[in-house]
């Protein structure tokens, strides 16, 4: 008989929830299992039956059932299971709480769906740190060495700078020198602050943001012993010479700092939420409802999300 060392770390438990029952997340639960896997035990929170279809024979994963209120068919959303999507996302969730799991990767969910629904829902973002009563979330994309977080997310073009106010940026550079010391271990994360005009405003002649509202929080933050620099021209922080010099970039709209790191890193990088008490990370990508049922869909990104999960959940420990 081999002894049991009892003083060996447990393995991290993940909650895997499969997102939109119509889009590619319960056959992607399914493609995950012809990768290879980080050492973790891995639970797949769905409709067994459904993700049993979608699986087309490929091996399953380990299962924890919860019925779709109706029947789903690949690439066709229904309001209807509307809250099955969230009872996912809830189970995942009180897990984490209750120590029954170490951290949960969502697959993706179909927004507008959920809304239709009657639900006020705008992103599992937003919902997660609801449901935890954080006072701010802060979505951040990872594709190897490159971290780019948002200060808005999902927000039309013509609100963001309305939205940007000097207190918010300095409470999102916190969490970010925070969540970058006690997860990633950089004890001293090097935050570049990218402006919001063209050039960074050229002081000024290009809009006032950036002078008002970005500087002061960059000084503050800095104040208080945080490396933000900035603010810095959007068009040339991401030259490899200039990204080199940061950690982190805090862009300040989704489409902003997005397009450069999904061009980089599309098939492997992972979306993970600062700022909550519990590490919940995900794909890079949406519902993908074309390829609902097709298999074709690349697992890459779900991967690399639960790869990550399984590392921050151990040093975490």
């Amino acid at each position: 008989m081999i002894p049991v060392d009892s003083a060996a770390p447990r393995r991290p438990r993940i909650a895997l929830t499969s997102g939109e029952p119509a889009g590619i997340g319960p056959e992607l639960c399914a493609k995950l299992m012809t990768a290879a896997l980080p050492d973790c035990d891995l639970i797949c929170l769905g409709d067994r039956k459904l993700i049993e279809a979608r699986a087309q024979g490929l091996p399953l994963p380990s299962i924890e059932h919860y019925p779709l209120a109706v029947p789903s068919r690949a690439g066709h959303p229904d309001p209807r299971n509307a809250d099955y999507v969230i009872q996912l996302l809830d189970v995942a969730l009180d897990g984490i709480q209750t120590g029954r799991f170490d951290a949960m990767v969502t697959a993706p969910v179909q927004k507008n769906t959920i809304a239709e629904s009657g639900r006020a829902f705008s992103g599992h973002t937003e919902y997660l740190a609801e449901r935890t009563a954080s006072p701010r979330s802060v979505m951040m994309l990872i594709a190897d060495d490159l971290r780019v977080a948002l200060a808005t997310t999902h927000l039309p073009l013509r609100q963001v700078p309305d939205t940007l106010n000097t207190e918010m940026l300095l409470e999102i550079l916190m969490i970010m020198d925070h969540d970058l010391r006690h997860f990633f271990g950089i004890p001293q994360a090097r935050i570049g602050v990218l402006g919001l005009n063209p050039h960074a405003g050229e002081n000024g002649l290009l809009g006032q943001e950036d002078q008002q509202i970005i500087a002061p929080a960059i000084k503050i933050a800095r104040s208080r012993g945080v490396q933000a620099i900035g603010p810095v021209p959007a068009d040339t922080a991401f030259v490899p010479r200039e990204r080199a010099k940061y950690d982190a970039i805090l862009s300040m709209f989704h489409d902003q700092g997005l397009p450069v790191l999904k061009a980089l890193g599309f098939d492997h990088a992972v979306n993970m939420t600062l700022g909550l008490p519990i590490i919940r990370t995900s794909v890079d990508h949406g519902t993908a409802l074309d390829l609902a049922g097709t298999l074709k869909a690349e697992v890459g990104s779900l991967l690399a999300a639960v790869t990550l999960a399984q590392q921050l959940a151990g040093r975490s420990r």
